[in-house]
């Protein structure tokens, strides 16, 4: 408990109390108070109602598990932010390399010697308008993130009251519409690829991320029951190759167009097991950037659309997928999203109207014979 010590005190020629020590007249109230591991704390007020509202507010947060230590915010945004980095091993190294990438450019010039108890509210607010005047709205929403993730670890283990980033105002997301190629211009830009045209339609059927294609073993194509199983994933990290497993640490099981498993078969032929489905000319893995420089950015000079990216073609596995008449969650399934919400958000639009026919199905099933019929 909090404990307001007055025997520090006597009264001056003006009739006040007042502490007097060796540096001469200091402040008057003097709170004490053990902390929950043990430590001893004091602070100093001027005025005792100053004292008391404080020492209420020390015993409200030891009740009910929110108090925080005065000395737990002067660390400054910068060691924090160096600890959280550190503390990110669990991450995938591509959002690990990105978040240090975003400390380093945007976080650390503004707050690198700001302790974390001194960053407002109102500070974040205007750091994040100073932002948007250089930075596209969903660059700012990165930056942002990964501040009030600093931030929220901060309040996680007790060096904050609450996460100042919180219900910041950030500039609207104008969101770009997805492009799918159709079959005739996936077929036009696999012919244009070749010979890799195999890894275009792969992908565009299959859905697969650029790291599951490349990372992909023959042991892990099923030909007989027409499957892919993804269980590895490599990417390229600032020239290094990382693997692990897929996004969201989830195999799964993709199933295979039967012309694309007959494709697949010719193409396997005479592969070991452990072998890479798809590699380099030298034998290592394929990666995107060398692939795209060597055929897929001319290939798509020559047959468009203009600009298109390898990871479009996984929107295109997600077109086709829909047309072809598949539901959500098999198309969730097929993509490896971590939810169905996550596949209707993106997706939703592609799913046929089917008001009409629900519409229809209301309608036969009230004017059936034997529904007596009302309001007629």
């Amino acid at each position: 408990m909090a404990d307001i010590d007055d025997r520090w005190h006597r009264k001056g020629p003006d009739g006040a109390q007042h502490r007097t020590d060796r540096y001469g007249v200091g402040a008057r109230w003097l709170l004490r108070w053990r902390e929950p591991d043990g430590t001893q704390r004091k602070k100093s007020f001027r005025r005792k109602t100053d004292a008391e509202q404080y020492a209420t507010t020390v015993e409200h947060g030891m009740m009910s598990g929110s108090y925080i230590s005065p000395g737990a915010g002067k660390i400054t945004v910068g060691e924090w932010t160096a600890q959280w980095l550190t503390a990110q091993a669990h991450v995938k190294p591509t959002s690990r390399n990105r978040s240090e990438g975003i400390v380093r450019t945007h976080v650390l010039p503004k707050w690198e010697r700001v302790r974390l108890s001194d960053v407002s509210h109102a500070a974040v607010q205007g750091w994040i308008g100073e932002l948007g005047a250089g930075l596209a709205p969903a660059s700012v929403a990165k930056v942002h993130r990964v501040f009030s993730q600093v931030m929220g670890w901060a309040v996680r283990n007790g060096r904050l009251a609450s996460n100042p980033a919180e219900g910041v105002n950030l500039p609207r997301v104008v969101t770009t519409d997805h492009r799918y190629l159709n079959h005739d211009q996936v077929a036009r830009l696999a012919d244009a690829c070749e010979p890799n045209g195999l890894v275009i339609r792969l992908l565009a059927y299959t859905g697969l991320r650029w790291g599951e294609m490349a990372a992909l073993r023959t042991a892990n194509v099923d030909l007989d029951r027409r499957r892919i199983r993804v269980a590895q994933s490599v990417t390229e990290v600032s020239g290094r190759l990382e693997w692990g497993t897929p996004k969201n640490h989830e195999r799964r099981s993709v199933p295979l167009p039967r012309f694309l498993a007959d494709q697949l078969a010719k193409h396997l032929g005479g592969k070991a097991a452990d072998d890479l489905v798809f590699a380099s000319p030298k034998g290592g893995v394929l990666r995107v950037r060398n692939f795209r420089r060597a055929v897929f950015d001319r290939a798509v000079r020559e047959v468009g659309p203009a600009g298109f990216h390898p990871h479009e073609l996984r929107h295109t596995a997600a077109s086709l997928a829909i047309a072809s008449g598949a539901d959500v969650k098999l198309v969730q399934q097929m993509l490896g999203h971590k939810s169905a919400t996550m596949t209707l958000d993106l997706y939703g639009h592609l799913f046929p109207d089917r008001l009409d026919d629900l519409a229809d199905r209301m309608d036969a099933a009230v004017s059936a014979p034997d529904v007596p019929q009302s309001g007629s």
